[in-house]
């Protein structure tokens, strides 16, 4: 049985990446915080059942910037792949605390890259990077080979360390790679990230539970997928015989008034009655085309995204209502 550890294991990609893992027979290792909630809302179901919770997956508290306890969460877990996944990945928040992003995001992974550098037995090594290296990309669609520019502090501190992967993979001969991951949603979505904010609207306004949707700029376009999809990609990385680093994407962008419309028509509404633009919403330097070029995925993994983003949409908006309807009663 395969041993694999995930950092950043409660979040929604954490989750679904779980949920590979054991259905591909792996003991699966994660990584919590200990200010992480004690629910963990997405491994739920994982959680309840006990002839995979303590058996085949396994919980380790630890922090990124703490490196005893990953050190020793290594030497417990000894994984043969790790998933890194951890984080504070949310764009809007890094303007607020630029610090704390750098901290968890740069440093998190420089720290797991030197910690596993020293192990007898290197695990393979899978970094979540993001779009948002790519900042303002002179081209579009964007590849493995576009210039990384970054606009944000996130970005800045996904760009650091995705550049370290490549120079420990280069330099060290470790098997580690980075996958550039543009917008991938799901009904696991955090509730401050837009996509989410919007499906729960429109099923909360459709139920008649609030009375409009405020939101900044709706131009901003993005190129989305679902999280599904984009595990199934970490976990092929891992599987190459060579490691590299690979876009995922879907190819197809899409603007946030895209995302309105579509949620608020799965529901049966006119979005126009119920939008309004709020100022607070702004961010100071919004990426513009950021839209992936996932060849390289595709030709050497095989990886294909399978959802749609009308299919995602409807989902996301489909399991607000039903959370919602929960909630009443």
């Amino acid at each position: 049985m395969k041993r694999a550890l995930i950092t950043g294991i409660t979040g929604q990609d954490g989750s679904y990446l779980a949920e590979w893992l054991l259905e591909q027979g792996y003991e699966v290792h994660g990584m919590v915080r200990r200010t992480s909630s004690l629910e963990r809302s997405r491994l739920h179901d994982l959680y309840q059942d006990p002839a995979v919770y303590g058996r085949r997956l396994l919980l380790h508290y630890g922090d990124l910037d703490d490196p005893t306890t990953l050190r020793r969460l290594l030497a417990k877990a000894a994984p043969e792949e790790i998933y890194h996944l951890a984080g504070q990945s949310h764009v809007g928040l890094s303007f607020e605390i630029p610090e704390s992003t750098c901290e968890m995001t740069a440093m998190g992974t420089l720290r797991l890259l030197e910690l596993v550098r020293d192990l007898p037995t290197q695990p393979r090594l899978f970094h979540a990077s993001s779009s948002e290296v790519f900042g303002r990309p002179a081209q579009s669609p964007q590849d493995e080979s576009t210039p990384m520019a970054p606009v944000n502090p996130y970005g800045c501190a996904k760009t650091f360390a995705t550049h370290m992967v490549g120079v420990y993979r280069q330099t060290f001969k470790m098997f580690a790679c980075n996958g550039i991951m543009y917008n991938h949603e799901s009904p696991r979505r955090g509730e401050n990230f837009v996509t989410r904010k919007i499906c729960r609207a429109a099923a909360a306004i459709k139920l008649g539970r609030q009375k409009e949707l405020l939101l900044g700029d709706t131009s901003a376009l993005r190129d989305w997928g679902h999280a599904r999809d984009y595990v199934r990609g970490m976990w092929l990385t891992l599987q190459a015989e060579t490691p590299d680093d690979y876009v995922f994407a879907t190819g197809v962008p899409h603007t946030v008034q895209d995302v309105v419309e579509t949620a608020f028509g799965v529901v049966g509404l006119d979005w126009r009655e119920w939008l309004k633009q709020d100022a607070r919403f702004m961010r100071p330097a919004e990426p513009l085309r950021l839209v992936g070029n996932a060849t390289r995925a595709r030709t050497r993994l095989g990886w294909e995204p399978v959802t749609s983003f009308a299919e995602l949409i409807a989902e996301m908006t489909q399991a607000e209502l039903a959370a919602l309807a929960a909630e009443a009663g």
